[in-house]
């Protein structure tokens, strides 16, 4: 009997990118994620991606009223059921702030379960008639990047109107970021879906990394969640409606793209916090 053929080597990440339509109901929204994780779990996913805001929106605005600490029930439901599964999430919630205005956050949860940080967004989405900053307090511009490793990637995290910003993305990068991922709950209007493609496949290109931008479904939101390559070919696009999808990211692919496009080595300048 001839021998067989050895199976195809499993990529170092496989990514499920989770786009929810999320609604002002946080139990509702818990349950939404509980069977996202164990979706992400049976495609043997190492890492979940979520959506910014995932434990409770408002289209209309969403403040203080969505605020939970960081041991409250969102996270803590991150935590135990990425502990159950293995599986590593990053997620969107709003977090306490100073009373009046909460902090739009994102937070990264090992396949341990453990709290690997969280990244409070810098850049407030006070453009194209939205004021972010009437119910939000802005994250400290000089915070280190959050940045973790996923089965031997590492994975940085930006969210949503900061993909408008060319340095932030970089400053991930110059963390160690090969993938970065960005969960955002992208405002519709016109152009806006092209926009949101063009930007994720620049900050693709540009930094050579994959980017992962995975948006809500559902009303005041555009959905389109995308994968683009360091090449800046889009793996995957979905729809404006909610979705789960498993895609593989290979590194080898991307230590190819870097040695032939070595833009991040060629570099004259370096980005620092304003």
């Amino acid at each position: 009997m001839p021998d067989r053929p050895a199976p195809p080597a499993r990529p170092a990440v496989r990514l499920t990118v989770g786009q929810l339509r999320v609604s002002d109901d946080h139990a509702a929204n818990r349950e939404t994620v509980r069977r996202a994780i164990d979706t992400a779990a049976r495609a043997h996913a190492d890492l979940l991606v979520l959506p910014e805001y995932a434990a409770g929106f408002d289209p209309r605005g969403t403040g203080p009223e969505h605020a939970e600490p960081l041991d409250g029930p969102f996270v803590t439901l991150l935590r135990e059921q990425a502990a159950r599964t293995g599986v590593a999430v990053i997620a969107g919630t709003v977090l306490p702030g100073d009373g009046e205005r909460a902090v739009n956050a994102v937070v990264a949860v090992t396949g341990d379960g453990e709290l690997a940080g969280v990244y409070r967004k810098v850049h407030l989405y006070d453009a194209f008639g939205h004021r972010e900053s009437d119910r939000l307090l802005p994250g400290p511009a000089d915070a280190p990047p959050l940045v973790l490793d996923v089965a031997g990637m590492s994975v940085g995290v930006i969210t949503c109107y900061d993909l408008r910003f060319p340095e932030s993305a970089r400053r991930v990068v110059d963390a160690g970021a090969q993938v970065l991922v960005v969960p955002a709950a992208w405002a519709p209007g016109p152009l806006k879906e092209m926009h949101w493609r063009t930007l994720a496949t620049a900050r693709a290109i540009e930094n050579t990394v994959v980017v992962a931008a995975v948006g809500q479904a559902g009303p005041g939101t555009t959905g389109r969640s995308l994968v683009i390559g360091p090449d800046g070919e889009t793996g995957l696009e979905l729809g404006d409606q909610p979705e789960l999808r498993t895609v593989d990211l290979d590194p080898g692919l991307l230590a190819q793209v870097r040695q032939g496009n070595p833009s991040l080595a060629n570099r004259r300048y370096r980005v620092v916090p304003a």
